[in-house]
């Protein structure tokens, strides 16, 4: 019983062995018969591929452009299609005419599959001259009839005319060949064989260079622009925030304030005989402003405007502006004769309003400086609310019209008596103030001589 069993199941693996060779030989077949399985190509791969080449076109035309421009300024306007297809050649007969395969596909690990052709690329010299023809010269010619068609105005040609033919000939190309390049591409998302319509025409399509391959992707630089881009949008969102003309305006009454002699210690000031005597410090304590040496009859905020307006108008004269008041700031220059009968202000003052400090500016350059100090809180004082006065530095809480008396003989008028001695007290000058301004005589006379005179002469 023993003996016949191991018997039993040799045979039946044999029985197996044998009904299972009809099987085995059919796969043996289709084995043999198959080709070997392809690696899959990514589509961004063939993309990245493209775009790399037109890349490396722009990086060798840009110094080549700025070489040529320095013997002709004109280079880039005249011939810049020439250099583009002259570095495309060039490109074309050092990658894919002699490799098969352009740079940008290099870098991708890619290469054009071979069509059976005794040629170092693996593809008929014909095909690549046709396929050279159809991708570079042909996108030549069409920026080169473009350009012309538009120097010469075919659009607005009549109708009937043949360059006008001509034109809609060259657009209705352009919408076909747009079409075109839409659905291959559609086509191309879908099987990822043909990039563009000339590798479609001529049956070129992107393998692998090796047959073990394995594309890497580095994010170094992804993340680099993503880190560079949360930052500029944080820059946008914080700079809004920071009150610059404050910054700046503290910054530039801190440095005009520190001076290397209030640096020294005071052994070493008395060592140098650096040491102010009290008619200095007492000229010391008295505060200067930036315009504290202009003439008393001229707005020294509209000189402020005029030093910091440039005249982009006029290259030529686009820093005249910053010169004109120049001399005001320092006490060098002398003033100007106002006794001269033909003395005109530079700057001179309308609608004068003298400030808490006792100086004398225009209405609306006062009220524009002291609303805009308080609504950014760029000045001094509590919260920055106070404007400052550039002649004095001090802070400025209050303004009142300035009220002067005019002087000169008497002489008839239309206005009444009695409307004389009413505008008479608004024309009366009360201060409050121990400044005279008798050396105003020159602005703010002139200013209420006119007003009197217009508003007597209605």
């Amino acid at each position: 019983m023993s003996s016949t069993l191991p018997h039993n199941v040799e045979n039946s693996w044999q029985d197996a062995w044998n009904s299972a060779q009809d099987t085995i030989a059919r796969i043996r077949d289709d084995v043999a018969s198959s080709s070997s399985p392809s690696p899959r190509i990514t589509r961004v791969g063939k993309v990245d591929a493209e775009l790399l080449d037109a890349e490396l076109v722009q990086v060798l035309k840009e110094p080549l452009t700025k070489a040529l421009s320095l013997v002709d300024s004109a280079f880039k306007a005249k011939f810049d299609p020439e250099l583009t297809l002259f570095i495309h050649l060039v490109l074309y007969k050092l990658s894919v005419w002699d490799h098969g395969a352009s740079y940008g596909a290099k870098l991708q690990g890619l290469k054009y599959a071979p069509l059976r052709a005794l040629t170092s690329s693996g593809i008929p010299r014909t095909t690549l001259a046709l396929h050279s023809f159809i991708s570079i010269f042909v996108p030549y010619f069409h920026t080169r009839l473009r350009a012309h068609a538009l120097s010469n105005a075919w659009p607005d040609a009549p109708s009937s005319d043949r360059r006008r033919r001509i034109w809609e000939l060259l657009t209705r190309f352009e919408t076909l060949h747009g079409l075109l390049a839409l659905l291959n591409f559609i086509v191309f998302l879908k099987n990822g064989r043909f990039r563009t319509l000339a590798d479609r025409i001529f049956g070129l399509r992107l393998v692998p260079a090796r047959r073990q391959f394995q594309r890497e992707v580095s994010y170094e630089f992804m993340n680099r622009q993503m880190v560079w881009h949360a930052f500029t949008e944080f820059l946008l969102f914080l700079l809004p925030l920071i009150n610059t003309r404050a910054i700046r305006r503290q910054v530039s009454s801190l440095a005009s304030r520190v001076t290397l002699v209030s640096l020294l210690p005071a052994p070493v000031r008395t060592l140098v005989g650096a040491s102010a005597s009290p008619e200095a410090q007492s000229e010391k304590r008295t505060r200067r402003g930036k315009y504290w040496s202009l003439p008393s009859d001229h707005c020294a905020i509209c000189a402020d405007n005029a030093s910091t307006n440039l005249n982009f108008s006029d290259p030529a004269n686009a820093l005249t502006s910053l010169s004109v008041v120049s001399p005001y700031t320092t006490a060098g220059p002398s003033p100007p004769d106002t006794d001269d009968p033909d003395y005109v202000p530079q700057f001179p003052i309308h609608s004068a309003y003298v400030t808490s400090c006792g100086h004398v500016y225009c209405y609306y350059c006062l009220t524009e400086r002291m609303m805009r100090t308080a609504d950014e809180r760029s000045g001094v004082g509590p919260n920055g609310m106070l404007w400052e006065c550039p002649r004095c530095t001090e802070a400025v809480f209050a303004a009142d019209r300035l009220e002067a008396e005019a002087e000169g003989p008497e002489y008839e008028s239309g206005v009444d008596d009695d409307d004389d001695d009413a505008m008479s007290g608004t024309m009366s000058f009360d201060s409050g103030l121990d400044t005279e301004f008798t050396d105003m005589s020159g602005s703010v006379g002139s200013f209420a001589d006119s007003e009197e005179s217009g508003m007597y002469s209605d």
